[in-house]
């Protein structure tokens, strides 16, 4: 079954108990999209959000918010500006990592772009220690049972199509400290296969260690359509997979959201009127789970779905 026909599949039986647009106050003229999932420090809710006009696209800040009300969420003044576009998180230890994309510029236009990835265990003083590979984007940690760090990669580009089909791949290493994260270690990840089809492509958003040892991931997924005039859509849809570290294998991708899962709402531009690009997961008290996106490159959004990794573990 191809993903268009997964998602038409998943349309007609998907189950949202909740569906919501983000509202961010503090920064009038601005959007607000791909933020990061919403975490817990010193007892407030925060989240990182890529801040950019509507007009302009690769000219964006991210900033930190506090929530200041249900799916209400308000600029952290004099907080960091980071000259970075769509921010994650991982907690590692007792410190917090914030990553994003940095994107290079050269004679006014876009050269190449970058991962960059801050530390540290003040919130609101996070220092850059180490980028990852070029043109690589979605990168994401975890912390292991064992105290060690998952790395996530994604590689993506003419090559990668040539040799497998898919327009991206997953890889996945070990290291043993942050100290460890540098662009060759991400780049030399070994590949896990048969995640992406034919021309498909996507990423890791979020990565959870599960009581079982395994992992849980939240992530995108990807493919080209076409829309009612004959110009092409990006289709993006949030999914999930289990994957085991002890035997480098994936199992259980299924759909978990798409764009008209979410209220409805304008797109930068027409060929992302049917993005969803996904920031990760949160547990609710009731056991389902808040699953938050950016929605057409403009909005974040909320639906609150079922625990996605039923039969794999719980969240550690």
């Amino acid at each position: 079954m191809n993903l268009l026909q997964q998602r038409i599949e998943f349309e007609a039986k998907k189950k949202v108990y909740e569906s919501a647009t983000l509202t961010f106050h503090g920064v009038d003229g601005f959007d607000v999209y791909n933020i990061s999932i919403p975490f817990e420090r010193d007892g407030k809710r925060y989240l990182f959000g890529r801040v950019e006009r509507r007009e302009e696209w690769a000219r964006s800040w991210v900033r930190l918010f506090e929530e200041t009300g249900q799916d209400e969420w308000t600029l952290v003044e004099n907080g960091m500006i980071y000259t970075l576009e769509d921010p994650y998180i991982s907690e590692i230890g007792n410190e917090l990592v914030m990553g994003g994309t940095h994107v290079h510029y050269q004679g006014g236009r876009v050269s190449t772009y970058f991962g960059y990835f801050f530390r540290g265990t003040d919130l609101h003083n996070l220092y850059y220690f180490t980028s990852g590979p070029n043109k690589m984007k979605d990168i994401r940690l975890v912390q292991l049972a064992d105290g060690k760090i998952g790395v996530f990669s994604r590689p993506r580009g003419a090559e990668t199509k040539g040799k497998y089909g898919s327009e991206s791949m997953i890889g996945f290493t070990v290291i043993n400290r942050l100290e460890e994260l540098t662009a060759d270690v991400i780049e030399n990840a070994p590949y896990i296969h048969g995640i992406f089809g034919e021309g498909e492509w996507g990423g890791v958003n979020q990565a959870y260690l599960l009581d079982s040892g395994k992992i849980g991931v939240i992530g995108h997924i990807c493919y080209r359509d076409k829309d009612e005039n004959g110009g092409e859509v990006k289709v993006y849809l949030n999914m999930s997979f289990i994957f085991d570290p002890a035997t480098r294998k994936s199992t259980d991708l299924h759909l978990i959201g798409s764009r008209p899962c979410y209220p409805p709402g304008p797109a930068k531009t027409p060929h992302l009127v049917d993005c969803a690009f996904t920031s990760g997961i949160v547990m609710r008290p009731d056991g389902k789970a808040d699953l938050y996106s950016g929605i057409g490159d403009t909005q974040a959004g909320r639906i609150a779905i079922d625990y996605p990794f039923e039969g794999h573990g719980r969240l550690v």
